[in-house]
């Protein structure tokens, strides 16, 4: 990927679009009617084969543990890997027999992949998912899902456009103690919820570390892609490191984002919201004031800095969720919630966490439920595959990761204007609010802008 990412017009000429992109054919490649290569089959008649063509865009820390439980799935067939490190692609594609490069859209054009896992940085997510959709691929994309609301609508609109299966990596989806809690929650068996307590996830920081040089083979323009063109770091280019780009803003919304959105993924499913969203938001305590990290540091001092102030957000039905600083629940709930909420009702209360499902004051409640829900969930990438191959939505579809990713950047918007906001979740906007409707996009560099039209 040694050029920048064109703009990808669906309107332009395919004669256009070929010299705009070196010869990329992604104009031959898309149309909603393209399915995978042997992957379905006809009325009453089983494929020819049952192997899935996979291509990973973004191999590093969460794209290899994707290939990992890729690989444990028979279907899985690797055919290509994508990664602005060249080295690092062509290390792991040696075993397994696959192709390597760094620019994506070349993955993209081959025919024999049917699908694609993508686990890049955040800033990346929706071009490659936007321009996958557009090549005829289905699509598995890390969570969270977005870097803006924005681009998580037009990846809904790309998905529906042509037909793609597209599975959001929020694997909680697929615990069966979290699909037994988020149901237990719905059904009103703790009667109305009037509460929800999540956890008080730090927001991003700023950054400006020095230069460093850049290790050969990785193409650090392409890793910058459509965020600002900074030096190259390592602590900038780690997801986890001292601090890692997850803790950036130019790059992530932070833990807000990070594990944010598998928290409030999980009160969205509880409550039923899968495509709505709170109508109301407001912060209580100091004002937002992140820091500029100049040189390497571990996230401990920003994160304190980063979680003031509190957000509140108030849904339709009047249910409200707290992001508290201090443990809640204690006793058969337990302390800190990391990756869902306390579901406080008119007649008890539920925790939903990561692989967790209680309650109380009667107990019986959750472990009843979960022993009778024995066969519920089950892996979070098999059902993306039985997905591929039904053409039905997945667990976690990319309308549901669009409106959980939303949560976050709302949660992270309270902060950035310090006051109270109205939202209007089917017009996703803030009605007449000019100064936060400009918070839904980021500018883009040249040649990485999203399209007009997907």
């Amino acid at each position: 990927m040694q050029s920048p990412m064109p703009s990808f017009n669906r309107d332009q000429t395919r004669r256009q679009f070929l010299r705009r992109t070196g010869g990329l054919a992604f104009a031959a490649l898309a149309g909603p009617q393209l399915l995978p290569v042997g992957v379905l089959a006809a009325a009453g008649r089983p494929g020819a084969n049952d192997r899935i063509g996979i291509g990973f865009v973004g191999i590093g820390r969460q794209g290899s543990a994707l290939l990992q439980a890729a690989l444990r799935l028979p279907a899985t067939r690797v055919i290509a890997l994508a990664d602005v490190n060249l080295p690092r692609a062509r290390a792991v594609a040696q075993k397994h027999e696959a192709e390597a490069m760094q620019d994506y859209r070349r993955l993209l054009e081959r025919k024999d992949v049917d699908a694609i896992f993508t686990a890049t940085p955040d800033h990346w997510r929706s071009l490659v998912v936007i321009h996958a959709c557009q090549a005829g691929k289905d699509v598995y994309a890390e969570k969270p899902l977005t870097l803006t609301i924005r681009e998580g609508r037009l990846m809904v609109e790309a998905a529906r456009k042509y037909g793609r299966v597209v599975q959001t990596g929020s694997q909680q989806r697929s615990q069966r103690e979290n699909i037994v809690g988020c149901e237990l929650v719905r059904s009103g068996a703790i009667g109305k919820i009037t509460r929800v307590f999540a956890q008080n996830y730090p927001g991003p920081w700023e950054c400006a570390l020095p230069a460093q040089a850049v290790p050969e083979g990785i193409d650090w323009n392409a890793w910058c892609g459509p965020g600002p063109q900074v030096p190259f770091h390592a602590d900038i280019y780690a997801p986890r490191a001292n601090p890692g780009w997850i803790s950036f803003r130019p790059w992530s919304g932070g833990e807000v984002t990070g594990w944010g959105s598998h928290g409030f993924d999980q009160i969205q499913s509880a409550l039923g919201m899968d495509d709505s969203g709170p109508v109301e938001l407001w912060t209580e305590g100091g004002k937002f004031n992140p820091p500029t990290y100049t040189a390497p540091e571990s996230r401990d001092r920003a994160e304190k800095i980063c979680c003031v102030p509190r957000v509140f957000f108030r849904y339709a039905t009047g249910t409200v969720v707290e992001m508290t600083g201090e443990p809640v629940g204690g006793g058969v709930l337990g302390g800190g919630i990391s990756g869902g909420g306390i579901f406080v009702g008119e007649k008890g209360k539920i925790r939903i966490d990561r692989g967790i499902c209680r309650s109380e004051p009667d107990e019986e409640l959750a472990e009843n439920a979960v022993r009778a829900g024995r066969d519920k969930g089950g892996d979070h990438i098999q059902n993306w595959y039985d997905c591929i191959k039904s053409r039905q939505r997945p667990r976690a579809d990319v309308e549901t990761g669009h409106r959980s990713a939303t949560v976050c950047h709302l949660v992270n918007i309270a902060r950035w204007t310090g006051r109270r906001l109205r939202w209007d979740p089917v017009k996703e906007e803030f009605p007449g609010d000019q100064e936060a409707n400009a918070f839904r996009d980021r500018e883009r560099r040249k040649g990485f802008e999203l399209p007009v039209t997907v």
